[in-house]
């Protein structure tokens, strides 16, 4: 055990020190299973070229440029503001409705890009301004950009349930039905977290004014395309028609189709979007090689069944130990970016988390959930410095922190619930697919 410790200082230093995460866990993952084996070098690479080769070539990963291409293509399609003025038609005209619009559209958005970090960059230019203009406090408009962008990991398609379905060898597409009454309660939650807030201080966030008829027509007219697609993709998946991975290409292939409808797609930008899927793309796949190395490093080293062990010679029953694990996650999320967090812990808890007899669906949605909490909470707040690095010449990082607690609290009473009634995830599931 005393290797493991050793190893996991190391790669805390590494991190720290600005290594890329993927890099920092292959090469302590590579170096330590050499160390187990008696400094057996050979096996180590044999290890590590094994896992290289496979993930290159794993069939359910091509799920992940697929969709990464799919959410950059509606970007480019300037999709996010005509989702932002139909939430608008929806609740634009209510106190706090600008906020509640901006967390709507989050949700949309999110539905299509699959990416906290995308959801937060564009919304942020789409909502900002807008709030500002109406009188919302900075606190307010910055927060629900923030945590808003949360819901971005969850509601599918989410990269992150495709990688924790990879890693724990669940069936995607009932991941991706395990996630879709969650993530549908985290909008109703944060717009819960809006009514308080203005309900608390009404000059936070004044009403805007209501839409014409003609205005709602036009606005809904301008995303039939985008509620088609994503019906599409998702119920292809849901109903077992598609596979996740022939979904994907179906989702890129449309959203090429509306890009170029729209006329908003030049060679330029075209291959600029086609660049950035490249780079987010083998950005994902060298952060998941390093982990499953790091992951062989941590069952050579013993650490999983030690820790098993621990946990069942100790008085706490099985769901106290899922909180302590959600403790845990929500400890490591105050330094850990998400990404890295889930991909270092997931191999450890997962085996014991299966061990207890719990249900990994179910598990993987709640690591899910933690991970948003993590990515809205001090200091690291992952969603809070990118929207402060994009907005800092009107809100700074502190005033969205200031803004977030509500949303915290929302978040913290959705995971509780979730944790208590596993149905509320695994009923999708369990009505499709069992």
């Amino acid at each position: 055990m005393l290797e493991m410790g050793i190893g996991t200082l190391v790669l805390i230093f590494l991190v720290l020190f600005r290594v890329p995460i993927g890099f920092s866990m292959g090469l302590v993952g590579f170096c330590g299973f050499a160390y187990l084996g008696n400094y057996n070098w050979i096996a180590a690479l044999t290890m590590s070229s094994k896992i290289i080769t496979n993930t290159s070539q794993e069939y359910s990963l091509s799920i992940i440029p697929l969709f990464v291409l799919m959410g950059n293509l509606m970007t480019s399609a300037g999709i996010s503001s005509e989702l932002y003025k139909v939430s608008y038609i929806l609740v634009g005209h209510l106190r706090g409705g600008l906020s509640m619009a901006t967390i709507v559209a989050s949700g949309f958005f999110a539905a299509i890009s699959g990416s906290s970090l995308a959801t937060v960059a564009t919304m942020s230019k789409v909502s900002m301004k807008p709030m500002l203009k109406y009188g919302y406090s900075p606190s307010l408009a910055s927060a629900s950009i923030a945590a808003g962008g949360t819901l971005g990991i969850l509601i599918p398609p989410s990269i992150i349930l495709v990688i924790y379905g990879v890693i724990t060898e669940q069936s995607i597409r009932e991941l991706f039905a395990a996630g879709f009454i969650p993530g549908l309660l985290g909008v109703v939650f944060y717009l819960g977290a809006v009514i308080w807030t203005v309900r608390r201080d009404p000059s936070a966030g004044p009403a805007g004014k209501k839409c014409t008829k003609k205005e709602n027509i036009d606005a809904i007219k301008n995303i039939w395309g985008t509620l088609f697609l994503f019906t599409l993709v998702m119920g292809g998946i849901y109903t077992g028609i598609f596979t996740p991975t022939e979904a994907a290409g179906i989702g890129a292939a449309g959203a090429f189709i509306i890009t170029v409808s729209k006329r908003n797609l030049t060679i330029k930008s075209f291959f600029d979007t086609l660049a950035q899927t490249s780079k987010t793309t083998i950005s994902l796949f060298v952060i998941i090689i390093g982990a499953l190395i790091f992951s062989s490093f941590v069952d050579k080293a013993g650490f999983s069944n030690y820790l098993l062990e621990f946990i069942q010679s100790s008085t706490l029953p099985p769901i106290g130990v899922i909180f302590l694990i959600l403790l845990i996650y929500i400890i490591l999320g105050a330094v850990f970016e998400s990404l890295s967090m889930i991909l270092l812990t997931v191999p450890i808890f997962f085996p014991i988390v299966e061990a207890l007899g719990f249900d990994l669906v179910w598990f993987g949605v709640l690591v899910v959930v933690v991970t948003e909490i993590s990515l809205i909470t001090p200091p690291l707040g992952m969603n809070v410095f990118v929207l402060g690095n994009i907005s800092k010449d009107v809100v700074n990082t502190s005033t969205i922190f200031r803004g977030i607690t509500p949303f915290l609290i929302a978040d913290i009473i959705r995971l509780l619930l979730l944790t208590l009634v596993p149905t509320i995830i695994l009923f999708l599931p369990q009505l499709l697919y069992k």
